[in-house]
């Protein structure tokens, strides 16, 4: 792996992950805490916020092909970015669509926050711990091999 290529790889898995943590696993459930907080809030500010981070990933893995196809797609780095974008892909069509329909169903029952728990959003998490994961070996591969 060229230097400009594990730089490139290192730096966008790395600002990923800083914005993976800071929303999914720190905002997230914070939010919900803050006074004045109701659930219709908290899930319309939710919705926003993590359409905006699911915008922002695309760009990300853009960037992660880019630097991908500099190093010309071999080697392990090439792997665990392929990782991430199917982690993502799943994110984003398989479970996004079901968390919003789910949202939906809250916001419109009278007293949403008694439905019963639901299985995409324990995905979601799973989804995302994955991509941490792989962010940060991703980060670190490309760190010790350019």
């Amino acid at each position: 792996m060229d230097h400009t290529s594990g730089a490139l790889l290192s730096a966008f898995s790395f600002t990923w992950l800083g914005m993976v943590i800071g929303i999914s696993f720190v905002e997230a459930p914070l939010k919900f805490r803050a006074p004045g907080v109701t659930l219709p809030l908290g899930l319309g500010i939710g919705r926003l916020v993590f359409r905006a981070l699911n915008t922002v990933e695309c760009m990300m893995a853009v960037g992660l092909v880019v630097a991908a196809a500099l190093e010309g797609f071999a080697g392990p780095a090439s792997a665990l970015v392929a990782t991430v974008l199917v982690l993502l892909a799943i994110q984003l069509t398989a479970i996004r669509p079901r968390l919003n329909r789910r949202t939906d169903r809250v916001l419109r029952t009278p007293d949403g926050a008694d439905l019963p728990r639901s299985h995409a959003h324990v995905a979601y998490v799973a989804v995302e711990l994955v991509k941490v994961i792989t962010l940060l070996l991703l980060g670190i591969t490309a760190l010790c091999s350019g």
